[in-house]
């Protein structure tokens, strides 16, 4: 079996793109006062150190790379891509997580996955209100 996986995942934001993304270019520290029920009060409580790998302002796309914290017990290499189009009438968020697991019972990051769709959600419930 392949340690080695990517899933990708989309949703709808009715909030500015532009804005979405500058949150997480230049704000990232804000998301947990926007989402505090998805990232203080998510079950156990976990921690990861990241680094901001890399910013495309033209794709409008934020690349975090994981280098510390209870996810390195798991996974050899994680990496969390948001990337927002506002080239249509909704704005459209991707969210791309590319993973290697340390083995085979490793399973597949589908909770952090979740979290990140909440987390997209509480951040446009904040910006519409």
């Amino acid at each position: 079996m392949g340690l080695k996986g990517k899933l990708i995942s989309q949703i709808d934001i009715k909030s500015d793109g532009d804005v979405f993304h500058e949150i997480f270019r230049e704000r990232p520290h804000h998301i947990s006062g926007m989402s505090p029920d998805h990232i203080q009060n998510y079950g156990k409580k976990e921690v990861a150190k990241e680094i901001i790998e890399a910013i495309d302002e033209e794709k409008k796309s934020v690349t975090f790379k994981v280098i510390e914290g209870d996810l390195m017990q798991l996974y050899k290499t994680f990496t969390v891509t948001v990337l927002v189009d506002t080239s249509g009438e909704d704005n459209l968020v991707t969210w791309t997580v590319d993973y290697e697991k340390l083995s085979d019972d490793v399973p597949h990051p589908h909770m952090i996955m979740d979290l990140l769709l909440n987390m997209t959600k509480d951040i446009e419930t904040h910006h519409l209100s």
